[in-house]
């Protein structure tokens, strides 16, 4: 592309002398003569085609880049960490993880945990403030599982059968479907998180293939998985190589064997385990590296200074293909964490100013 515009401004610089980019634009004939005033003409003309050009590319560049690098929270499990209206409007999240369907499955009443949000569910008014997220860009999704079972078992899937019920159930209340009993609302997310620490491991694939089969040319269902960086992961692995899922997101923390030595300040568990393990993860579409948004976030470690990440680690990753931006737990946590690493989280200065200008809009 920079050669193609530098090769435009020479263009429009000088005067034309027969070729458009090596094409002849006027008869072959070697004798024929093009006085001045027709230079001058031919010029005049053809600058609105190089300026159409130019504009095109640029318009190619912006959309590529609308799907560059991003970050990812998770909101819900802290009544104080302001409101989900508030994390979008602040201009640094991509993705928004709702957090969390606690327990579900094997004929359990599907129980949300939204701690002081909203206890108990239903949690309707929270529908417009999907909303906004969703007319700023970002992708809102329900996040299933969790660390602890609620009031039920927690997330189990007793079948294949099972499996698509319960696909068919966040389908009609919190995607695109129709219930009467949507605890979110009428508002339409867009997708579902598998976040699985708890429970059984089985049936997770046949979830993922009976959510992914909802999704249309219209509204494609987008899906998520958060498995530990310990590899492979007991719940979700499985899942995972089934190929569907978007984001893959992998918490590097409370797992020493795979995470930042915060002590030692000592890279080498985490990057052997990006490089070795995960990024040539056959399943995986999009790889995040799930990091803590404090030391307090991680009582068994992993958080990363910020300085550390954009000077260390974000360097070595970012060189993988599959890389597609930083996962933080959580919102509650990001007090200064996500201003300080988003313009280094995507290595496109572009990426990073066009999409943070269209956050920003509603900031004000």
């Amino acid at each position: 592309m920079v050669n193609i515009l530098r090769t435009i401004a020479v263009n429009l610089k000088s005067p034309i002398k027969g070729s458009i980019f090596g094409q002849p634009i006027s008869p072959p004939n070697k004798s024929a003569k093009i006085t001045e005033k027709k230079k001058k003409k031919m010029a005049a003309c053809l600058r609105p085609l190089f300026l159409a050009i130019i504009s095109l590319l640029m318009i190619s560049s912006l959309t590529r880049s609308s799907e560059g690098a991003g970050i990812a929270v998770y909101w819900g499990q802290n009544g104080n960490e302001g409101s989900l209206e508030e994390a979008c409007r602040s201009g640094y999240y991509d993705y928004v993880n709702i957090a969390f369907l606690v327990s579900f499955g094997s004929g359990q009443t599907p129980e949300l945990n939204l701690a002081g949000h909203c206890i108990p569910s239903p949690c309707t008014f929270l529908s417009s403030q999907i909303e906004v997220c969703q007319s700023l860009g970002i992708k809102v999704l329900l996040s299933l599982g969790g660390g602890g079972a609620g009031a039920g078992r927690g997330p189990i899937l007793a079948s294949p059968e099972d499996a698509r019920d319960v696909a068919a159930y966040l389908w009609n209340n919190y995607l695109g479907g129709q219930s009467d009993s949507r605890p979110l609302g009428a508002a339409v997310l867009d997708g579902i998180d598998f976040d699985i620490e708890y429970g059984s491991n089985l049936y997770w694939d046949d979830l993922a293939r009976a959510l992914s089969g909802y999704s249309t040319a219209e509204r494609k269902v987008y899906l998520s998985a958060a498995p530990q960086c310990f590899f492979p992961d007991y719940y979700l692995d499985v899942a995972i190589r089934t190929g569907l899922f978007d984001f893959v997101w992998v918490q590097f923390y409370n797992n020493p064997p795979c995470q930042y030595g915060t002590s030692t300040g000592n890279a080498d568990n985490l990057l052997n385990s990006w490089s070795n393990d995960w990024a040539p993860h056959p399943g995986v579409n999009k790889l995040f590296l799930g990091l803590p948004a404090a030391p307090e976030a991680a009582p068994s470690g992993g958080y990363i200074p910020p300085e550390v990440l954009i000077n260390q680690i974000l360097p070595v990753v970012q060189s993988y293909p599959k890389y597609g931006g930083v996962m933080l737990w959580s919102r509650f946590y990001d007090r200064n964490y996500s201003p300080a690493i988003r313009p280094y989280v995507n290595g496109d200065p572009l990426t990073y100013t066009t999409k943070s200008v269209k956050k920003s809009h509603a900031v004000a």
